[in-house]
């Protein structure tokens, strides 16, 4: 399919392919289990007679609006996303997917991290966001680099030590 050139692809936030996947599961269990989930409480709730007074049926309505808005959430962060295969990745450079091992100057301790697309940052299992201080630092720099981080917290600096694509 050709682009038509109104489609920039840079307007595209990127995602791992393990990231597609796990936003493409939440998809079908809001629309396949919480969806009818609601339905039905509203539906148990219109049993029970007079809806103008029934905190049930306007619990379950509430709950409604909070799923339906959360699947159009989740679908434009899929229509929004450019699916990257990191195990394709080939760069003498650091780039969005590359897992990164860096050394803190001041401690000499090693952190390894992957830079991930913004849903997928989880920084307590090693995913950093692309759009973080420390990834925003590190891209584009190689083996040996220095880097400074600024942040809230303060400046901070890190060696690249190694970094691979998996």
């Amino acid at each position: 399919m050709a682009n038509s050139g109104s489609e920039n692809s840079s307007d595209k936030m990127p995602i791992t392919v393990f990231g597609k996947a796990q936003i493409e599961s939440e998809l079908k269990r809001l629309m396949q289990e919480e969806r009818p989930s609601v339905i039905r409480a509203i539906e148990e709730a219109r049993s029970h007679g007079d809806i103008s007074e029934n905190a049930e049926y306007e619990s379950a309505k509430e709950r409604q609006a909070v799923v339906e808005g959360r699947i159009q959430e989740v679908q434009g962060k899929l229509a929004g996303a450019e699916v990257i295969d990191t195990s394709k990745i080939v760069s003498d450079r650091i780039v969005f997917g590359a897992a990164v091992t860096i050394m803190d100057r001041d401690t000499d301790e090693e952190s390894t991290y992957q830079i991930v697309g913004v849903d997928e940052a989880d920084v307590k299992q090693g995913f950093i966001s692309i759009l973080s201080p420390l990834a925003r630092a590190l891209i584009g720099k190689k083996n040996g680099d220095e880097v400074l981080v600024k942040s809230p917290k303060g400046d901070k600096e890190y060696e690249v030590v190694s970094f691979s694509f998996k």
